[in-house]
C-alpha cells in the first residue's frame, strides 16, 4: 500500500494535514486549565454538528463499537428488550453486542440492500402493548451495503405507535458527512467515531445523549466502569476526564470541527452527495449497479458495487492494493465477494475521486472483467464538470 495515494474505504478516512498537525502536540496535563480550554470547544462543536438542542456530548477514548457499548450499558438492564432490524453487517454486530450483554433483542430480519423497515418497526411497537421494548436501535448508514435509513421516518413510526422507547442511532459513517438532525429527529443517543466524517485517526467514540437517555442511567443496571456516563459528566463539570483522555485526538477534533464549519456543513453534505453521484454514474457506465435496492437508499459516504456474475469483488480489492497501492473495501458478511466498496467520505475531492475510479477500472481490465477503460471515469468527469463545487464558484 502506498501512503502517497488516498484511500477509498468507508473509514478510516484520509486525514487532512491540518488535522495531523493539530493532533501532534506536546504532552499536556489533562487536569490543567489548558486542557479544558481545548476540550470545551470540541464538545460544543460536536453539539453543533449533531444539531443538538438539549442533552450532553460524551467523548470517549474508544471507537464506534465502544460507543455502541456505552449507549446500551448506560441506559439498559439485563433482560431488557430492544428492537432492531438486521439488514447489514453493522446492524448485525450491534444486535450481537446486545445479545452478549444479556439483552432480549427483538430482530426484524430485512434483506440486505434495504434500509430499516419503517412499517415493520411501527407494527412491532404497536404490538408491544406492555411497553417492554426499551430502545429501538437504528443504523443510519450501513457501510456493508451502501444503504442509508430514514431516521426521521423511524421517529415518525415510534410516534405513530405512541411508544416511549428510546431511539439509539449508529451514525458512525454518516455524522459529519451526511445531514444529521439529533433534536429534530428525536434521537436519544447518537454514536459517531473520530475516523470517519471527522477525518481523525481512530480512537474516539463521540456520542450525543438526550435528557431522556441521561435519566435512564438512574435505573440502568448493566455493568459499566470505563464507559460510565455518570463519571464522565461529573468530570466534565470540572473541565476534565475521570481518567487519561486521548489529548492529541481531542486537539484534532477541535480542528476538525473548525474545518467542517469553515467549509460550511451544508457545503460538506453537498460535496459528499456530489462525489457519491459521480461514483454512481461511473458504476452505471461500467454496466454495474449499487447494491442498495433503490435510489432513495443510496448512501452518500460509501457505495457497494454489485460485481458481474462470475467476478469476485475481493479479487479487485486485493489487486488494487498489491499492484496499484490503493485501498477499496471488501464485501462483508452476506455480500462477501459479491461487491467491492468505494468509500467517498471525509477529506476527498472530485480530482481524488477520479483517481480512485480510474484505479478500479484498471483492476477490472487486469482481471478480465467486461469493462471499457475510461468509461466510468468519463461519466464521472462529465457530471463533476457540470456540478462545480460551491467554493469554486465563489472564488471566480
Amino acid at each position: 500500500m502506498s501512503f502517497q495515494n488516498p484511500v477509498f474505504i468507508p473509514g478510516p478516512t484520509n486525514i487532512p494535514e491540518d488535522i495531523r498537525k493539530a493532533c501532534d502536540i506536546p504532552t499536556l496535563d489533562h487536569r490543567s486549565p489548558a486542557f479544558a480550554r481545548m476540550f470545551k470547544p470540541a464538545v460544543a462543536g460536536v453539539r453543533r454538528v449533531l444539531k443538538m438542542e438539549a442533552g450532553e456530548v460524551i467523548v470517549l477514548p474508544s471507537t464506534g463499537t465502544g460507543g455502541w457499548e456505552a449507549a446500551i450499558s448506560n441506559t439498559l438492564s439485563p433482560g431488557d428488550t430492544v428492537l432492531a432490524a438486521r439488514f447489514g453487517m453493522f446492524s448485525h454486530r450491534w444486535i450481537d453486542m446486545c445479545q452478549r450483554h444479556g439483552l432480549n433483542v427483538q430482530i426484524i430480519e430485512t434483506p440486505w440492500g434495504f434500509g430499516a423497515p419503517l412499517g415493520a418497526i411501527e407494527a412491532a411497537l404497536k404490538a408491544d402493548t406492555g411497553r417492554t421494548i426499551k430502545a429501538v436501535l437504528a443504523t443510519h448508514n450501513e457501510t456493508a451495503t451502501g444503504v442509508k435509513s430514514d431516521i426521521a421516518g423511524i421517529r415518525r413510526a415510534m410516534d405513530a405507535a405512541g411508544h416511549p422507547a428510546m431511539l439509539m442511532v449508529d451514525g458512525v459513517s454518516s455524522i459529519g458527512s451526511m445531514p444529521f438532525e439529533f433534536s429534530r429527529w428525536g434521537v436519544d443517543i447518537a454514536v459517531a467515531g473520530s475516523q470517519k466524517g471527522f477525518m481523525l485517526p481512530a480512537g474516539l467514540a463521540i456520542l450525543g445523549v438526550s435528557p431522556k437517555a441521561i435519566a435512564a442511567m438512574d435505573t440502568a443496571t448493566l455493568p459499566r466502569t470505563f464507559f460510565d456516563f455518570r463519571d464522565m459528566l461529573a468530570a466534565y463539570a470540572r473541565g476534565g476526564y475521570p481518567y487519561t483522555p486521548a489529548v492529541g485526538l481531542i486537539a484534532g477534533l477541535a480542528r476538525s470541527i473548525e474545518m467542517l464549519e469553515d467549509e460550511g456543513l451544508d457545503n460538506v453534505y453537498a460535496r459528499h452527495a456530489r462525489l457519491a453521484e459521480g461514483v454512481r454514474r461511473a458504476i452505471a457506465a461500467w454496466g454495474m449497479a449499487p447494491y442498495a435496492a433503490s435510489a432513495d437508499l443510496y448512501s452518500d459516504t460509501v457505495t457497494a458495487v454489485r460485481v458481474p456474475d462470475g467476478c469476485n469483488g475481493t479479487d479487485l480489492v486485493q489487486l488494487a492494493a498489491k499492484k496499484y497501492g490503493v485501498a477499496f473495501g471488501v464485501g462483508l458478511g452476506e455480500v462477501a465477494g459479491k461487491v467491492f466498496r468505494i468509500g467517498h467520505l471525509g477529506m476527498l475531492t472530485e480530482v481524488m475521486m477520479l483517481s480512485g475510479l480510474a484505479t478500479a477500472e484498471m483492476c477490472m481490465a487486469d482481471l478480465g472483467w467486461p469493462v471499457k477503460l475510461g468509461s466510468g471515469v468519463a461519466a464521472a468527469q462529465e457530471y463533476y464538470r457540470g456540478s462545480a463545487p460551491a467554493m469554486a464558484i465563489a472564488a471566480e
